[in-house]
């Protein structure tokens, strides 16, 4: 006969239930964003420009900017719900852990952003000595497409765009600190808490491409570590991160 389970055990089994579900309910909400949301937001896109259409050859300016305005609109939500289905998915996805080369992550990364760096002067400094990390490739490539994407959105003012990145010794628990460092426009340390939440931004509403950061805290939380950023207004940003060193 099995022995009773002790307290500890129902806690876990609580919890682990408690946690299925919330799984579940994310699941749920992730289906109506996915399908409802998209289906209203293809409405409003159809119909603006059918609006555009009966205006005729020659429409009113004042009509124009209207319509330009919902359309930007839509593409902003469509931009939106796009990044909010990535962020709730993380906490679906399974890590399949694998010893990662980071130098060819950060060449694969570089090389899917060429079209944002193309015309421009971007010094990319890469440490020779990047220790090999254990994690999820396909969540640490997308983690550092954010990291590096973001630096290069708000580098767009300076000649030269300089983003490095690199590590800092010792490893604590098994996770090593990487970062990524740029000479950006930088940001108010005081507003350092929105950085990594959802559809919060430190700048303006037009500079707004997405849910990098959060994505980025979610992946790097989901591999056991933490995230940070320092920076100053008008003097750059660094962003901090722990991952798990291959053993």
């Amino acid at each position: 006969m099995n022995a009773p389970a002790s307290p500890q055990e129902q806690e876990l089994v609580r919890l682990r239930a408690e946690l299925q579900a919330a799984r579940d309910a994310l699941g749920d909400f992730a289906y109506v964003v996915s399908h409802d949301l998209r289906a209203n937001l293809r409405h409003i896109t159809a119909y603006a420009a059918l609006v555009r259409e009966e205006l005729g050859d020659v429409p009113p300016a004042e009509a124009l900017t209207y319509l330009d305005t919902v359309t930007s609109a839509a593409r902003l939500m469509g931009r939106q719900i796009d990044g909010l289905m990535a962020w709730s998915q993380l906490d679906r996805v399974e890590l399949d852990a694998a010893t990662l080369d980071v130098h060819a992550l950060i060449e694969e990364v570089c090389q899917a952003l060429a079209g944002e760096a193309a015309g421009r002067q971007v010094d990319w400094q890469v440490a020779a000595d990047l220790p090999p990390l254990r994690g999820d490739a396909a969540l640490l490539r997308q983690l550092l497409g954010h990291l590096l994407s973001n630096a290069l959105k708000f580098t767009r003012p300076r000649t030269p765009a300089v983003i490095h990145i690199g590590w800092q010794p010792p490893v604590e628990n098994g996770l090593c600190l990487l970062f990524v460092r740029d000479n950006g426009v930088g940001f108010n340390p005081q507003q350092q808490d929105k950085l990594f939440h959802v559809f919060q931004r430190l700048h303006s509403a037009s500079e707004f491409e997405g849910l990098g950061l959060a994505l980025a805290r979610k992946i790097v939380e989901r591999h056991g570590g933490s995230i940070r950023a320092e920076g100053e207004p008008d003097a750059g940003c660094c962003i901090r991160f722990t991952l798990p060193l291959a053993t």
